[in-house]
């Protein structure tokens, strides 16, 4: 059986989809529950019938649908210089968008 499977870019990284799956991508300007279209699609592989854009596959487009806007868990930033007295503690929480895949075109 042949999954298939795109290559796409979103927020300046790629990911690699199919159909169902779930992923957490940088925070897009979308509701919960509406949907996305994803234009930026590098690469479509069908089984043995692959697509390679240069850069981009002309008229492919992966749907999607907003589960969730969110933040992620708090990343310790610890700065430190040693016989100087320097400590800087920061913390952060990146905001992202969970969306599920629902169709490759």
């Amino acid at each position: 059986m042949a999954t298939t499977f795109a290559i796409i870019e979103t927020g300046g990284k790629q990911y690699k989809v199919a159909a169902g799956q779930k992923l957490k991508i940088e925070k897009l300007e979308t509701e919960a529950g509406q949907g996305l279209v994803f234009d930026k699609v590098l690469m479509i592989a069908d089984g043995d019938d692959v697509k390679i854009g240069a850069p981009y596959v002309a008229g492919a487009k992966v749907d999607a649908k907003v589960i969730k806007q969110g933040h992620a868990r708090t990343v310790i930033v610890f700065k430190y210089h040693s016989k100087t007295r320097y400590r800087k503690k920061k913390g952060h929480r990146q905001l992202f968008t969970e969306v599920e895949i629902t169709g490759i075109k």
